[in-house]
């Protein structure tokens, strides 16, 4: 199949253009986004990305909220791996706050992160397997994500949009089935996932539809200010977690996988070498944690800190110290941070602007999403509809993340 075959112009007297909206709601966008195309026949000539049709202003809801209730709004923009929103926005104000954080916190907060970062993955390569015709592989992985959405559902009650945590660490320690789960999950996942690729790794087809496809060079990908895996997927092996280290990554032993085509199969295989990295993190912070003291999971900071609602009910001053939070009383010190963590699709960023007050003076989310898919239009020029919408399967654009 050769992709890149001469195509008709607006000016060629053979050409018979036709203007095609992909989206906003077209279920092969795989969210609420839009591209309009100019096509001749199937292959695309021009395309405009457009996008705005869920946009909910959540920086400017966050600079009228007490820092507490920002943690929701986290949750809603990649609400694929929404846990290392909440835990990239705790990082930030515990970064404003000059809190240090307990190791058992931060093992812990590895554990939920990895998990989150397969969860999105597993979504993410599911659904290229399905776009190129392989129901059976996304039907069956899928199930997994399932088995994380228990674990959170143990550990903080939801599931999606799990709000889990806190600033300064967790609401609660992780109960004894919490860890039960998490080690069936590490029994049984590395066996499907070796299944997985078993099924579409030198899958003739799969291959076919995705090697030599959507090839994106380290330069291009750089001058698009692309990160995650697609970046690492062009050979540039940039990860927040290795070159800005938070939550202790530095006490772990992992690899950050690069590719070197930047390629559809490419950006797959990066993130199924991922999710093996992440399995490899959660079993040492397992073992980490095994010689940390039991029982801490939130640094020692009351005028920050939720205290316990048994606590609350019963106790003056966490009652006192509950009110002054929620309500956004205890002013946090006058500072500019910016603080990032290694998120599903790449460098997702927190910039906040405090002015001494009880709510974000300025907050900025970098949504990986939202940069990311800039280059989408000019790629797909003189690509087949059908190569288009593998292509845009494999970039993983959130749309919750891309229009914040």
């Amino acid at each position: 199949m050769n992709h890149n075959q001469p195509v008709y112009t607006d000016n060629d007297p053979q050409s018979e253009l036709v203007t095609l909206n992909l989206g906003p709601t077209h279920p092969a966008t795989h969210g609420v986004f839009q591209n309009v195309l100019q096509m001749d026949g199937e292959r695309i000539v021009s395309g405009v990305s457009t996008i705005g049709y869920i946009h909910r202003a959540f920086e400017k809801i966050a600079e009228h909220r007490p820092f507490y209730q920002i943690t929701p709004l986290t949750d809603r923009l990649n609400y694929c791996s929404s846990p290392i929103n909440n835990m990239g926005w705790h990082m930030t104000v515990e970064k404003l706050l000059n809190i240090q954080m307990p190791k058992r916190v931060d093992y812990l907060r590895v554990i939920i992160m990895e998990l989150a970062r397969i969860s999105d993955h597993i979504i993410c390569n599911t659904i290229i397997g399905q776009d190129t015709g392989a129901t059976t592989t996304f039907l069956y992985l899928f199930q997994f994500r399932e088995h994380i959405y228990e674990i959170y559902e143990e550990i903080c009650g939801a599931r999606l949009t799990t709000n889990i945590g806190r600033i300064g660490g967790f609401e609660r320690d992780f109960n004894a089935i919490a860890f039960a789960k998490i080690n069936k999950f590490l029994k049984e996942f590395p066996v499907a996932l070796r299944e997985f690729e078993n099924l579409l790794n030198r899958n003739r087809i799969f291959i076919d539809r995705t090697s030599g496809v959507a090839c994106v060079t380290a330069e291009q990908a750089l001058d698009y200010s692309w990160t995650g895996p697609l970046l690492r997927a062009t050979g540039v092996d940039y990860d927040v977690r290795v070159s800005e280290p938070y939550s202790s990554y530095e006490d772990f032993d992992f690899e950050v996988p690069v590719g070197t085509a930047g390629d559809i199969y490419d950006r797959y295989l990066v993130r199924n070498e991922e999710m093996w990295q992440s399995v490899r993190l959660i079993e040492q912070a397992l073992e980490k944690l095994k010689k940390e003291p039991a029982g801490i999971f939130h640094a020692d900071v009351p005028e920050f800190y939720l205290p316990a609602k048994e606590e609350v009910y019963n106790n003056m001053e966490a009652l006192i110290y509950h009110f002054k939070i929620v309500m956004g009383e205890i002013d946090a010190p006058k500072a500019e941070v910016y603080h990032a963590v290694e998120g599903g699709n790449g460098e997702l960023g927190f910039y906040l602007i405090n002015d001494g007050g009880r709510t974000p003076y300025r907050l900025h989310f970098r949504r990986p999403s939202f940069i990311n898919y800039q280059m989408f239009a000019p790629m797909s020029k003189g690509m087949l509809l059908s190569d288009a919408i593998i292509n845009m399967s494999s970039m993983n654009i959130i749309a919750g993340e891309l229009d914040a």
